[in-house]
């Protein structure tokens, strides 16, 4: 198995860069809920539907992909948004090759407290 190929690399972090939009944009039809326990579709798109846009937009940081073969790969990135402060989260999905494209076959995000500076 091939680890890390670089043009899949590019693919996923362009999926994955797509997907970033959709949850700054609270595009219901492309995201999960960022801080929920949701099982299944139903669930997910109950959330999404709900869910006001205001407060999504995000700053990402050590943004991190990697491949395995040519279908499968994994994202992990940290990220800070400004409606919740002094928190730092991080996110990590697994990324599945279909006949459709790239799709997110498991993803979790968490907030920890911000560190403190020494």
């Amino acid at each position: 198995m091939e680890i890390d190929r670089p043009e899949v690399i590019a693919e996923v972090r362009a999926a994955f860069e797509r997907y970033e939009a959709a949850l700054d944009a609270n595009d219901v039809a492309a995201r999960y809920g960022g801080s929920e326990n949701l099982y299944g579709y139903a669930e997910i798109a109950a959330f999404r539907a709900a869910r006001s846009p205001a407060g999504l937009a995000r700053t990402l940081s050590k943004t991190v992909s990697s491949s395995y073969g040519r279908d499968h790969a994994v994202a992990s990135t940290l990220f800070h948004r400004a409606s919740v402060p002094g928190k730092i989260g991080r996110q990590t999905q697994v990324w599945v090759r279909f006949a459709q494209g790239w799709r997110v076959v498991v993803a979790h995000v968490s907030y920890i407290d911000e560190p403190k500076s020494k």
